[in-house]
């Protein structure tokens, strides 16, 4: 096996490793080792009256500073929660004559980012910092790779920060240690998926999973990966959406599913998009768009109230406002409002027309639903920062929705527009099998006219509908866009614990 290529400060470590185990110290012990105290609970609770609570403590964490003064270190380690100091003295350490643990380990073995245990109890130094005054300590894991140096001053403020998102993005392990903020938008978004979880589970919906691996991408316009079965010798398909499968489940006499689905899409990449994400469905039988726009409000206002206290949360430089209710306007009257010109009698040629007008580039192979997506994506999209339903959708945008019950050539379908971005697209969904063959069908032909994000045609899902499917609202919900919202992160990748990225030299 080939050696990657070491700094000088690898091969010191190395070196390090390598003496202590010659003196017979264990750099990776197995042993369980018995945390008590974390080190925000420590500062937290601790107080000379409550000294008592705080008498025998066992911490656990990775050597962020060390200050050597001679027989006595003042050490930081990081656990999960924070930062506490150690105060280490040889002669705890070591109560005897041997000082071989001292010098092997302490002095001459311990680095940065090593992991250490430590036993003893807390106390307030003389310049009152909460410290742990140690009585035993044990190396737990030696680091053979230096951490970023980040410096911090005596109140925890950061100076010099990582902030290279090639870096952060690639080796997200060190960026969780070396920015520990980092984490809190990972656990607010954790935070964020058990509120829906909770929302949803308390209105008798059932979490259900579907297969992710589909012999046909359905559910989405989108481009899919494409795999193979070698076993059932047959072309395969990541998800790109799960909405078929979670209708036949309401054909199947549930009421009220979701899912939290991961999905993939061969697309492009950028701030808001990666080929990899997660999308929340729900699909409610008995239901039409008016009750799940009701519905969706009530749910983002929570999420809000959640994770920061207020409906009002803060998104760069705009302050938006999660409480209901949110406004509601057509796509064709948004296109109008932002431009002046009213789409909504257009055929394809007119459409085309004004693109061209408005200097909008569009392929020669979309028909009229794409254009007039189109359309909006330029000229409207980004103009609606508070939360806003916008509804009523061409016919010809919708292959999956039921057709307007008074406006015709429309479809009852709604998108949640937040920051100038979708966050949630929902249906009154289409369950007229007749129909449904129809826009299939409609959508072959643009897949002949080579538009690649045209829908399969799934006859199996056809054959659910003819059992017959009750009317039904769906949704659903693109959970990354929405912790970046909710964590005021300006970029997918800064949600997502491991984007994808080009593959690096296997070398580094």
């Amino acid at each position: 096996m080939s050696q990657p290529h070491l700094s000088e400060q690898e091969i010191i470590r190395r070196e390090k490793l390598q003496a202590m185990q010659s003196a017979g110290v264990d750099a990776f012990p197995a042993a369980l080792y018995p945390v008590t105290h974390y080190s925000v609970d420590i500062k937290d609770g601790f107080t000379e009256e409550k000294a008592a609570n705080f008498a025998a403590v066992c911490v656990a964490g990775r050597i962020m500073s060390i200050n050597d003064k001679g027989k006595v270190f003042f050490i930081k380690i990081q656990d999960t929660k924070g930062i506490i100091q150690l105060y280490v003295k040889r002669d705890n350490i070591c109560p005897g004559e041997d000082f071989s643990f001292w010098d092997n380990v302490v002095k001459h073995g311990l680095d940065l980012g090593d992991i250490i245990g430590v036993t003893g109890y807390a106390f307030i130094t003389k310049t009152g910092e909460t410290s742990i005054h140690a009585d035993s300590l044990t190396l737990l894991t030696k680091s053979l790779k230096p951490l970023p140096v980040v410096k911090r001053d005596d109140e925890g403020n950061v100076f010099d920060a990582v902030t290279d998102p090639e870096f952060r993005y690639r080796q997200r392990y060190a960026d969780l240690i070396i920015n520990p903020d980092v984490k809190d938008t990972f656990v607010k978004r954790t935070k964020l998926i058990n509120t829906i979880r909770e929302f949803l589970n308390a209105q008798g919906a059932l979490e259900v999973d579907t297969p992710v691996l589909q012999a046909l991408p359905g559910g989405a316009a989108a481009r899919p990966f494409a795999t193979h079965h070698n076993a059932l010798d047959t072309p395969f398909y990541l998800r790109i959406a799960n909405e078929l499968y979670l209708k036949r489940l309401i054909v199947g006499g549930f009421d009220w599913v979701y899912e939290f689905s991961r999905n993939f899409r061969n697309e492009g990449m950028d701030r808001t998009h990666n080929p990899e994400f997660t999308v929340l469905e729900w699909y409610t039988a008995y239901k039409d768009y008016f009750w799940m726009m009701e519905t969706t409000e009530q749910l983002f206002e929570k999420i809000a109230l959640a994770l920061h206290g207020t409906t009002v949360v803060t998104v760069g430089d705009k302050t938006i406002d999660f409480k209901a209710p949110f406004k509601r306007i057509s796509i064709h009257d948004a296109i109008k409002e932002n431009t002046g010109i009213d789409v909504s009698g257009l055929d394809e040629e007119g459409l085309r027309a004004v693109c061209k007008q408005l200097h909008i580039d569009v392929p020669t192979n979309i028909g009229k639903g794409k254009l007039i997506d189109e359309l909006f994506g330029a000229t409207s999209e980004h103009t609606f920062i508070q939360p806003t339903f916008i509804i009523d959708y061409p016919v010809e945008m919708s292959p999956l929705t039921k057709k307007h019950r008074s406006k015709p050539g429309l479809v009852e379908r709604f998108e949640l527009m937040v920051n100038g971005k979708e966050i949630a697209n929902a249906y009154s969904e289409l369950n007229d099998p007749i129909d449904q063959r129809e826009r299939f069908e409609e959508q072959m032909k643009l897949m002949e006219r080579g538009d690649d994000e045209a829908m399969f045609i799934d006859h199996d899902f056809l054959r659910a509908l003819e059992y017959g499917m009750p009317p039904t609202a769906g949704i659903g919900i693109g959970i990354d866009r929405l912790c970046m919202m909710m964590t005021n992160q300006p970029s997918i990748q800064d949600v997502l614990l491991f984007p994808q990225m080009r593959p690096e030299n296997p070398a580094n």
